[in-house]
Parts: C-alpha cells; structure tokens; sequence
C-alpha cells in the first residue's frame, strides 16, 4: 500500500514536537493507518488516507481502554500522552484506576499495550474498544479484520491471556464462533479484552452446566502485559499484514515447507482418515497414493488420552512402530496424523488410576461428616451442593485422597449423604477415611471421561506434543477442544491448550479445530467440521457444511467440507455428487474409511481416481465461474473424465421432473399401472432412476418399467417405506435406508433399457404391501453432453 497522505506527515509531525507531556490528543500510524487519540482517551479517527478516508464510524464511543471494576465497566475520563517511550496514561475518574499503555509504530500496525494498571488487584478486566468502523460489506468475527472491497481494519490480540472479543459472561467464554470483529447497524466494531486471573473466582463453568465452580487464581496473570495491534492496508493485503505482523510481535507463525501456512499451496487439501496400522501401512499409504490426497490421519491411535500411550492393536512396536510408519509416510510425501479429544482423560489413563492425579478437575468440594472405613456405601457429607448436580453428571464419581468412589444418588435430605457407593473405583484403592477429609466432585463428560485443572492441561498439552515430536506425526485436531472449559478459565484455556502445543512441537504439526478462537487463528491450519453420522452421505448436516464456507471465506480459512464416509457399499455417484461439491466451492474433505472398507468395496480403486482427478481439477482451477456455480447446487450431479490432452470432459447429470404412483382399486382386470412421458434433454442412454417409498409402513415389491411399449426392466426387490432403490446403469439396484446406508443390492438381470432422446413414454407398475400402502416418487437422471475443462494454475 503506498504511504498515506500529507495528512498523515503533518500528524507525524505534531507527534515529534510533543513535550513530556502531550498536546491534547495523540496521533499514532502505521503505512496503512492514523489513529488519533482524544485527551478523554477516545479513538477519534481510524483514517486510511486520502484514498480510504475515516473508518471510524460517527456518533460511536470508542474508548481505547475501559477497565471492570465490582461488575461496573467504566471508560477513561481523561488521558495524558507521554512522548519517551511513546505512553497514554489514562485516568479512571470514578474508581480512581490510572493506567498506562505504551503504544509501538510500525510499517504495518500501531500496538497497543498495557503497561501499569494501578492500584493493583482492583480492576477486574480491561476492554480495549469496542472499535467502531462504518465497514460492514466482510466481517471476519474471528481473525478480527472487516473490509469493504478494496480496504481493510483488523485487530490483533498479541499475546494469550488477550481475548478477542466482549466479556459478555464471568466465566470468559464466547459461545459465538467469535466476535473479534462484530456486524452493528452502522458498520462493525473490532475488540479485545482481558480478565485478571491472578484472583479466586467461583464460575457457572462450561457454558453454566457447573455451577457455581471454583476457579483457583494463576500467580502474576493480571491485566498488565495485555496487548492488541491495529492496522489498515488494502484488502489484499490482509494476509501478507498479518503475516507481518505474527513475526514482529512474536505470535505463532507455523511454516509448511518455508512457506507461512495461510499462504501455503497446500492449504485446503483432502485427506484420507483411516486407522493405519504397521501391519498395513504400506497399502493405505498406496491408497492415499493413488487418490493423490493430502496425508493419513489415523482416528484412533492412542490406548488413552492423557498419556498417549499407543495403542499396541495398530502399533506392536510401541513409538518405534508408528516412528517407521511416518517414515514411509515422508518417503511417498504423504504426512501422518493422529486423533484424539485435546484434554479429555479416559479412565484407564495414569492420570486416574491406579492413583488419581490430584490435579483432575474438580466442579466443587465438600468434606466428610464422619469417618468411614473401606467398605462404607453410604458416604456422609455436609453439602449436597456439587454432588447432586444431574445437569452435568455422567460418572457420578467422586476423590477421597487418593480413591475413587461412585455414587448412584444423594440422600433427598439430611443429613447428606452419597448412596450405594462403589469403593476403589477404577482400579483405584478403597480405604479409610476421617471426618473433615475433603470430598471433591470429578468433572465429567457423556463421553465417559474426566478433565483436568489449568495445570495438568498444560502438562497434558506438552505430553500429546511430545508424542508427535518423538514419532514425527504431522496432523492432529484439537478435536474437543471445548475440553478445556473445564477448567473455568473459559477461551482463554482453549487459546492456551493449542499455545502449549505449539510451543513445545519440534516441527509443524497441521492442526484442525472443533472450537473456533481469535488467538488460536493464527496456530489453527484448517476448519474441518461436518460430521458424517446423522444421515445419508448427501444428507448428513449439509446445510452446515455448506454455510460453513463462507464463515471460513470471510475470516481468511481454507473453505473445507468436513468428513464424508467411504463404506464398502459406497457408489460412484455419490463420491462424485461430493466432488462436485467441493470442486463448486472450492472446498477440501476428509474421508473417512478403513483398511476393511478399501478392500471390500469393489470400486474403490474407481473412486480414489475419481477423487485424484476432481481434485486435480479443482486445484488447478479448471472450472469455470459458471460451472463452479451449477456445482454448487447440491441437486445437481456431475461425471468428470480424463481427456487425452491432459484436461478434462465434465459431464453434467439432469433430472426429470418426480413422478407420484400411488395404490389404486380398479375393476377386475383392469390396469394400475401409472403412465408418465419423461422427457430426455440428452442422447439417448441406458436407463437410470431413483425410486423413493414414502410412508408409515408397508413396502414395494418387483417395480417394473416399460420404456415406448418396447422394452421392459423389472427389480425382483422388495424396498420398504422409508428406503430408496436406486439404478444407475451399472447392472445393479441398491435399496437404501433413510441415512443413507446400502441395505442391500441385487443384479439386473435383464438387459437396461434405454431412454432415447427426446419425449420417452413409460409405463409403471408394482405390487403393494401393507397398510396403509405407501407412496412411490420416481425420477429419472440423464447425463449431458461434455464441457471441456483446463487447468488454469500448477497445483
């Protein structure tokens, strides 16, 4: 971006004349931005230049720092500006709080940073803004830049313990997917904040589901240090700024073959989830190989989460095993990864038994009423407080020392106790205990697994980064990231979880996430969420996926799709109907399979070269901006081939309008079959259909279609209400349920007839069962001819 205007020399100019005390505002810039400062320590301009103009939006508060004091948020009364080092003392009227912020210029942002905050320990947390623009066209909610087209303002949190973000609870949580940058009527507004950790709190944690929790303070964790960076550029700028800025202030900055992340080709490609194992390394990476995806990811390899032990079903050899699988994996440029649930801790992990780590999360405590010895059932204590919290409680367990005890239920009065107790759970040891001993209440999960305070998740985080340090593992999701509230300390334990294993890595370690966070962005590799588990493989939270793309577009993330399954009765159509979407909307996947799946589907090897090939394409920018558009409908079907020249034929599907066959009573001898025309737009080809049998019960039996009074196919099957049966030309007609699971396929055994061109009549027919009979839905699919597609770029 070229320098700004004279406007800004003459700003420049004032600032360098100010005296130890400054003039009644303070003017600060970088290359793309002024910011001028007010002697109320109110944001007066947020200006871009002759070119971009003011960005502040009018008739807003913007004060730069406002500080919590006893639950009241106040904004500065008064700021001085001091010139060696450049400072802004701000002044609280009615808490009496003064504050200074030292504020750094630079090419490409003005930082801002806490620096004293006085008197200590009374204020609770410090907001920097809210910011007003008046930019709304793009905004980013958790990298924290909104921007119009051509220009762009961003907000940077430079340090962990500064959230983006508003304060909105006591717990420190944003349950939003951010609000770094924040859409208001007049344009956006940027901000950031931070808590004093360094005091006890009692919180509603984890989204309130533990009430009342204490959180233990963290030593020296105030609000001073807290630091946030402001710039402006050209939109397309953005990334390179932040870039920029992420090496100057110290920020994660992960490399990819000596490129940034965010910038790397590479970003945004599929890969293959598969539980790899040394016995049967070689032929998955040959899988991923021959698709030409991004890595295997394994989605189960550890015996427990804590530790990270490796489970010896996949990897006999211990670390030595899966070492010599990465091994392979970096011979063929194809990275490995592993899954596990960020800081959950299954029960069978060192951390629980056979002594539990006295560091396990506790949602609260009471302490015994009297002694008990090792083989009480019924534990007396003084408050049923924590115990009977049925909201948020799956394990019912609680620790006595160094035990663990299971509960079915507290006493309905007093005096309390906890009933019907398992003694020396999980292989822990029951023993004796005395009256006043404490009894805390594990923290817990339906996953069946506990948590642990802010120290052993730091612990934790070093473990699962050594692990990967000592294998040479190169993928991993903070999958149940969300984990980490269980600590109390809301976002900033997420931030700080993928901190720690960043910190500690050796190498780069591409990284997903189930929890979107403002400072995490700039660890964070890909945003991948999109389960396949709820429906069919085209039904399965689709609309998610597909809204996701644009909160992944306006906050500069690689647009992804989530997981899809590769079964073995996984059919063409459906990975291509997949790619297609991808290749619409330019999105990456993951699929999800298994070494048995691979084996047994008999057209794997087809839709791993369709895959290789669609993916090929897309990356290369193949497709046309029309063509992506069509490809973006989720109703519409795709075949892509390889050409001779290196390019490629997209061939499109359309479908015929539905046709509705119904249960009739007729006379004796007289025909129920229903008669359609289905028009084909294409040549003329082998027939292919989709039946679909709608109702609350009964089924379908021998469908049968005659084609222009000349040809006749008839499905000896029986297809339920509920399921479809489909033919696609291939000799085979698969029932599917309602999730989108094959129930079963029979061969045709007749010759397909074909749809010829142009206005087909057809006739069809089918046995009833059941009452109430069901509803039939037929619709017929032809395939277009080809578009020839180029790459336009090197992948």
């Amino acid at each position: 971006m070229k320098p700004l205007s004279a406007l800004f020399s003459a700003c420049m100019l004032g600032l360098t004349i100010f005296g130890p005390i400054a003039h009644a505002q303070g003017t600060f810039s970088s290359k793309g931005l002024l910011i001028t400062v007010d002697a109320r320590g109110q944001i007066t301009s947020l200006h871009g230049g002759a070119s971009q103009g003011e960005q502040l939006a009018p008739n807003q508060p913007a004060p730069l720092l406002s500080a919590s004091v006893g639950g009241q948020t106040e904004e500065p009364s008064a700021a001085v500006f001091l010139k060696d080092p450049k400072t802004i003392r701000l002044q609280f009227e009615k808490s009496g709080v003064s504050m200074d912020v030292g504020v750094t210029e630079s090419d490409t942002h003005v930082a801002f940073e806490l620096l004293r905050c006085e008197p200590a320990g009374v204020v609770d947390l410090v907001v920097w803004g809210p910011y007003p623009t008046v930019i709304k066209k793009t905004v980013g909610e958790t990298v924290g830049v909104v921007r119009d087209g051509e220009y762009a303002v961003g907000i940077q949190s430079l340090n962990v313990k500064t959230l983006g973000g508003y304060p909105e609870n006591e717990e420190g949580i944003d349950q939003s997917r951010g609000q770094a940058a924040l859409e208001k009527p007049w344009g956006s507004v940027l901000q950031a904040w931070c808590r004093d950790r360094s005091k006890p709190r009692n919180v509603d944690a984890w989204n309130g589901s533990f009430p009342n929790m204490p959180v233990p303070p963290i030593e020296g964790e105030t609000v001073a240090g807290s630091k946030i960076a402001l710039f402006g550029c050209a939109e397309a700028e953005v990334l390179e700024t932040i870039g920029r800025i992420e090496v100057a202030e110290g920020l994660p900055h992960p490399m990819a073959d000596g490129v940034w992340q965010k910038l790397s080709p590479n970003r945004g490609r599929s890969y293959l989830i598969a539980e790899y194992a040394e016995a049967d390394i070689d032929e998955m990476l040959a899988w991923v190989k021959r698709a030409n995806l991004m890595s295997l990811y394994h989605g189960g390899p550890f015996k427990s989460w804590g530790h990270y032990e490796l489970n010896p079903k996949y990897f006999p050899n211990g670390v030595a095993g899966l070492k010599a699988c990465v091994e392979k994996g970096k011979a063929l440029g194809i990275p490995l990864g592993a899954h596990t649930l960020s800081n959950f801790i299954q029960p069978n992990d060192a951390y629980v038994t056979p002594v539990p780590d006295p560091r396990l999360a506790r949602t609260g405590s009471s302490v015994l009423t009297g002694d008990v010895d090792a083989e009480t059932t019924e534990i007396p204590v003084a408050s049923p407080e924590y115990f009977a919290n049925e909201k948020a409680n799956w394990m019912h367990t609680v620790v006595i020392d160094t035990e663990l005890v299971r509960y079915r239920a507290v006493s309905a009065a007093e005096p309390w106790k906890l009933l019907d107790c398992k003694r020396g759970a999980f292989s822990t040891r029951a023993a004796a205990h005395r009256q006043g001993d404490a009894v805390g209440k594990l923290l817990d999960h339906p996953y069946k697994v506990f948590f642990p305070n802010l120290d052993l998740q730091r612990e934790i985080a070093r473990n699962m980064a050594r692990r990967f340090n000592e294998t040479g593992l190169g993928q991993m999701d903070f999958d149940g990231h969300e984990g980490c509230l269980a600590s109390g300390q809301g976002s900033y334990a997420i931030n700080l979880f993928a901190r720690d294993f960043y910190d500690n890595l050796s190498g780069t370690v591409l990284n997903g996430t189930s929890n979107s966070a403002h400072f995490y962005w700039h660890i964070n590799s890909y945003c991948n969420w999109g389960e396949p588990w709820y429906g069919g493989f085209r039904d399965s939270m689709q609309e998610y996926r597909i809204n996701n793309q644009a909160f992944l577009e306006r906050n500069y993330l690689p647009k992804m799709l989530g997981w899809y399954l590769l079964k073995r009765t996984t059919s063409l159509s459906d990975v291509e109907w997949m790619l297609a979407r991808a290749a619409g909307m330019d999105a990456g996947f993951a699929l999800q399979s298994g070494p048995d799946d691979l084996r047994k589907n008999p057209d794997t090897g087809t839709l791993l070269d369709a895959i290789r090939e669609w993916e090929e394409a897309r990356r290369s920018g193949a497709f046309s901006d029309e063509q992506r558009e069509r490809m973006t409908n989720p109703k519409r079907e795709f075949h892509l081939e390889r050409t001779a020249d290196e390019g490629w034929n997209l061939y499109p599907f359309h479908d015929s309008d539905d046709f509705t066959h119904e249960q009739i009573q007729r006379q004796p001898g007289e025909p129920t079959a229903a008669q359609w025309e289905c028009l084909n737009p294409d040549d003329s080809q082998t027939l292919q259909f989709k039946m679909r049998v709608l109702g609350d019960g009964g089924s379908v039996v021998n469908p049968t279609f005659e084609i222009d009074k000349s040809a006749t196919l008839a499905v000896a099957i029986e297809v339920k209400a509920g399921q479809t049966l489909l033919c696609e030309g291939d000799g085979a007609a698969r029932v599917y349920d309602a999730k989108g699971n094959q129930v079963k396929s029979v061969k045709v055994e007749t010759e397909l007839p074909k749809l010829g061109s142009g206005r087909n009549g057809v006739v069809f027919d089918c046995e009833f069962q059941g009452e109430p009979a069901p509803k039939v839905i037929v619709n017929f699919k032809t395939m277009g001819k080809p578009e020839s597609v180029k790459r336009k770029a090197s992948q």
